[in-house]
């Protein structure tokens, strides 16, 4: 492996502290009835931007000598990651030009724009758009920031992870939404890359059946160019970059894949609303679907659920209501 994952993410952590909010890890006394184990949400949707997404952004920005940041970056996304990038941007007053799906929703199209980054509509999948920003940025110049696809990224993402460790150091069950696979990659990077003596904590992937890619790919042993239909977590939906450092990651360190349908994430995001009376996105809606549908839950465990983003477009929302 390419980078030390466990001290990238300690260097991580030190790095961007002051920029990110430390989320907090909730007990769901409806889930852990539901599924009879303690069950607790990170609440990754109180985060700035309402994803998980800054964590990234803002450890590759950080990294980057000054002259080159400001200069400016090309960054692809299906719209977290954009929102992400953009507001990392505008706190550290450099410049950017982000590159989205067509069919991207306006909310994350909107937030972009707002904290002062170009955007620029490009095909209609995350991968497409992930290539074309990469050519863009390679032709200017440019550091291009991949929403997954970039140590730095990962290793970003994986602070999560050492928050839920500190704050549940007996956790054994970790439920993560994957798209491209840089967030569950960073946090089973923090319990899988780490200490030998610390104990063995499960990784479950959790994806839409409309857009199963990662699990499908690694099924297969290779990332696979599949059509992703309509979902509702429209944050992890769409292909995956070819040679991404992701799907090594994925093959090595998640022990199990769950797949969830769309009525099942639609009863997720309205379970988490009735019972915490927060909002989340249809990602998040996610992991707490594949919880439920999880056989292997009624354990007495001690497991966590990512609520990775809070950006849910209010037409969506009234229809999932």
């Amino acid at each position: 492996m390419p980078l030390d994952l466990f001290p990238a993410i300690l260097a991580a952590a030190q790095r961007i502290r002051p920029f990110v909010r430390e989320t907090p890890l909730e007990e769901s006394l409806a889930l852990s009835e539901a599924g009879g184990d303690r069950v607790l949400l990170k609440l990754e949707n109180f985060q700035h931007t309402g994803s998980f997404k800054v964590r990234g952004a803002f450890n590759k920005l950080l990294a980057l000598p000054p002259e080159v940041l400001a200069r400016g970056v090309v960054a692809a996304s299906s719209g977290n990651h954009g929102a992400a990038v953009a507001y990392a941007l505008h706190q550290l007053r450099a410049p950017g030009l982000v590159f989205v799906p067509e069919q991207t929703a306006a909310t994350k199209l909107a937030a972009i724009r707002r904290f002062g980054s170009a955007v620029c509509l490009c095909g209609q999948d995350t991968v497409v758009a992930e290539i074309s920003a990469r050519a863009y940025a390679a032709e200017e110049g440019l550091v291009y920031l991949s929403p997954y696809n970039d140590w730095e990224v990962v290793a970003g993402q994986g602070t999560l992870g050492a928050e839920i460790a500190h704050d549940l150091p007996a956790v054994e069950t970790i439920y993560v939404t994957v798209g491209g696979g840089g967030l569950v990659g960073g946090i089973a990077g923090w319990f899988k890359a780490g200490p030998a003596t610390r104990p063995p904590v499960r990784i479950v992937g959790c994806q839409p059946t409309h857009s199963p890619v990662m699990a499908a790919s690694v099924r297969a042993g290779q990332i696979l160019e599949l059509e992703s239909l309509p979902t509702l977590s429209d944050g992890s939906a769409g292909g995956i970059e070819p040679g991404a450092l992701t799907f090594a990651l994925c093959q090595q360190w998640v022990d199990d894949w769950i797949q969830v349908d769309e009525g099942e994430i639609a009863a997720a995001v309205r379970l988490v609303a009735a019972t915490h009376h927060q909002l989340i996105e249809g990602a998040a809606g996610v992991a707490v679907a594949a919880y439920l549908k999880d056989p292997k839950r009624r354990q007495g465990r001690q497991v966590a659920i990512v609520l990775c983003g809070a950006n849910l477009d209010l037409e969506t929302l009234k229809a999932i209501l």
